[in-house]
């Protein structure tokens, strides 16, 4: 599979500099880990997962995914860091679990492949490319009719210039500085265009927030910093054939 156009060198390489903390708690990646279970539990509550397809795209290290499969889920993780790559599987062999990791981006894999998931999760990658609405296309074209997408990223609104970039990097060191740059952050509005546009259609969005005294992340609420959106892609409609029968 190859890295096509919709990429940017510099989040590649600063994300590959890191590549061998991915799995540190206490490391660069650690906000990561502590919104896993919420982004999971987020996941799980829209879709089933035991015994079903799931495709991470920018899976990184292999947090997220390492999570769904855990859950029963059969993963295929994809990423344009080869580093970040060779972690996420070498994580997973220790994990003794079984994912598919390929370096590669969303568009190139649904270009080549040709397969469709029960459903795919985009999270914390669109902040990060030149073209995000590239990337929704190809989740809308590689998950099937009647699955589910899954998206994370900032709202570029004020208050996540001032949560995410001056507190999370400046002031609390939850990640590591130059990571995010608030242009390149998507309004909630403009995602759910790109989701329709991909065929998509944007079922619910979900807040996420952090709490500097409890030093916890919760759910829920606003969406004017992190949130999360869940779109569907609609099923496909039934044949004549299955119309009959089912009369």
């Amino acid at each position: 599979m190859s890295v096509n156009g919709n990429t940017d060198p510099r989040e590649i390489a600063r994300f590959a500099a890191r590549a061998d903390s991915w799995w540190d708690p206490a490391g660069p990646f650690r906000a990561l880990h502590a919104i896993n279970e919420l982004r999971l539990a987020f996941i799980a509550a829209r879709t089933p997962l035991a015994g079903r397809t799931v495709l991470d795209v920018g899976c990184g290290g292999g947090i997220l995914a390492e999570a769904l499969a855990r859950r029963g889920a059969r993963v295929t993780g994809i990423d344009a860091s080869p580093e970040a790559v060779a972690a996420a599987r070498r994580h997973a062999a220790v994990s003794a679990l079984a994912i598919d990791y390929r370096v590669g981006t969303a568009e190139a894999f649904a270009a080549e492949s040709g397969r469709s998931f029960d459903a795919v999760t985009c999270m914390e990658l669109l902040e990060h490319v030149p073209r995000p609405a590239e990337v929704v296309q190809a989740c809308g074209a590689l998950v099937r009719p009647g699955g589910d997408v899954f998206f994370a990223t900032l709202n570029r609104h004020p208050q996540a210039f001032v949560f995410a970039i001056l507190g999370a990097e400046w002031l609390l060191g939850l990640v590591a500085r130059g990571t995010h740059r608030y242009r390149k952050f998507v309004r909630p509005a403009e995602l759910g265009t790109f989701c329709r546009r991909a065929g998509l259609q944007p079922a619910d969005f979900c807040g996420l927030h952090y709490h500097p005294f409890t030093r916890r992340f919760r759910s829920g609420g606003h969406t004017r910093v992190n949130y999360m959106l869940h779109a569907r892609r609609p099923a496909a409609p039934k044949s004549a054939a299955e119309e009959g029968r089912n009369r």
